[in-house]
């Protein structure tokens, strides 16, 4: 895998940006109108299609072989509504249903009806179509335009903008989840720094760093928002911290410091249906030695996403919570009751909170949050992140059949220990002590490979900073 982001974001052709997200209306912000990011390229799979919910439609992501680029269709053929993400792609390179093989080209167009007779062109109806969403790929990640297909090329693709004005030089560190808790929550939640000492302390925080927060937001409109900390965090000894919102689901902070160089905090958050999202979280360094950079590219990704689903499980369960008391107390509307914001370190939130209230922005209005989920099922990393990621889930099946390895290599060692030794009366002393400790070792390692095995699956019940 490549960390330079220079590779994704200038391999792709760029979007016409006319229109900022969110529809024509000057006071609505209009969520269908919005281009999310679904997936990171570099995690799909060519040979088969991929499902996906984006704002509760379910969609199915596939590689068309013939156009040479990524497609994404409603998951659903119109025979009988089947989940074209069960079916395969087939010889032509369409995406073929698994229920009766009606097979679709990249456009969704249907191109065969197997059990029609020669002389008939039910393929031809309008009705044997699948829906098709624009997509686009910037930055490494595939996007899909959910609203009207003709707005798509006149409306700006969220694109992290530093990055494509200063190419030179950055190295990132990319991760994914779905996370139990809104896009919204998800925002509030990073574009808040001043949770990092407390709630990530012994991960990625200290509290020994906590000093007053004054942030100033710059500038503001439909479009999001504009911020900055002067001060910076860490008592101000890392300098200046800038702040961009775009609205809906995108916001980097930028920090640039004379001990590590620039450093930017990415997060998208893209709705999946109500009370669940999918975060992608980038961090792009230029750092001012070389040596960092390349510790990081060393670092297998797989290594990186298991720390970094740490950090997230460090909030994961009491956002979960927070919304459903939000929502409660009487959601966005009464957050100024609700909440209690005396500091300008909550400024951020409160503007995000006030942007939400002024253009009406409800994802999925009349909806209700559902009950509350156990701590179990809010830890588990195995649905939400390693399945869905290519690196993880390759290096769990490694890890599997390393263990297996190990395990049988152990037990015919301890199977063979007493023969050697009935059979060879002075087996020499030394050789039985490097078989016995060739066995123990054996079991050591297969423990602990068992414990980095679960940590594919499930995260820690007690954070790091309450041990």
């Amino acid at each position: 895998m490549s960390n330079s982001i220079l590779e994704s974001a200038t391999s792709h052709p760029q979007v016409t940006a006319e229109l900022t997200a969110g529809g024509l209306d000057p006071d609505r912000f209009d969520w269908q109108e919005v281009w999310y990011p679904v997936h990171y390229v570099e995690d799909l799979d060519k040979s088969q299609p991929t499902r996906f919910t984006l704002l509760e439609r379910d969609i199915v992501i596939w590689w068309d072989k013939n156009q040479q680029t990524w497609q994404v269709f409603l998951d659903q053929c119109p025979h009988r509504l089947a989940p074209l993400s069960e079916g395969r792609i087939n010889e032509s390179g369409w995406l073929e249903c698994p229920y009766h093989g009606w097979a679709f080209s990249g456009t969704g167009k249907c191109e065969i009806i197997p059990q029609q007779t020669p002389d008939s062109k039910a393929e031809t109806s309008q009705r044997a179509c699948v829906p098709s969403l624009p997509t686009t790929v910037r930055q490494g990640l595939l996007f899909v335009y959910p609203g009207s297909p003709e707005n798509a090329a006149n409306t700006k693709v969220p694109i992290v903008d530093v990055l494509e004005e200063d190419t030179e030089g950055w190295v990132c560190l990319n991760t994914f989840r779905d996370l139990p808790y809104d896009a919204l929550t998800l925002m509030e939640n990073v574009l808040d720094s001043s949770h990092i000492p407390y709630t990530h302390h012994k991960t990625v925080g200290n509290r020994a760093n906590v000093a007053p927060v004054e942030l100033e937001v710059v500038e503001s409109g439909k479009w999001g928002f504009k911020g900055t900390w002067a001060e910076g965090p860490r008592k101000g000894t890392l300098g200046r911290q800038n702040t961009t919102f775009i609205a809906p689901g995108l916001m980097w902070h930028d920090l640039t410091s004379k001990q590590f160089g620039r450093t930017l905090t990415v997060v998208y958050a893209t709705p999946i249906r109500k009370g669940q999202c999918r975060l992608f979280a980038r961090f792009p360094f230029k750092f001012s030695s070389k040596i960092p950079a390349l510790f990081l590219k060393l670092t297998p990704r797989w290594y990186s996403h298991i720390g970094q689903n740490r950090v997230l499980e460090d909030d994961q369960i009491f956002l979960h919570h927070q919304e459903r008391y939000l929502e409660q107390k009487g959601g966005s509307h009464n957050f100024t009751k609700a909440f209690y914001l005396p500091t300008k370190a909550d400024l951020f939130v409160f503007q995000l909170r006030s942007w939400v209230n002024q253009y009406s922005i409800d994802p999925f209005p009349g909806q209700t949050l559902s009950p509350a989920l156990s701590k179990e099922v809010l830890l588990d990393r195995y649905h939400s992140h390693t399945k869905h990621c290519a690196s993880c889930r390759q290096a769990l099946t490694n890890l599997k059949k390393i263990r297996l390895g190990i395990a049988g290599g152990t037990i015919l060692i301890w199977s063979l220990l007493p023969l050697l030794m009935f059979f060879y009366h002075s087996l020499d002393v030394i050789i039985g002590s490097i078989l016995s400790l060739a066995v123990i070792s054996g079991a050591g390692i297969w423990f602990a490979l068992g414990k980095l095995e679960e940590r594919f699956y499930q995260g820690e019940e007690i954070p790091p900073r309450n041990l």
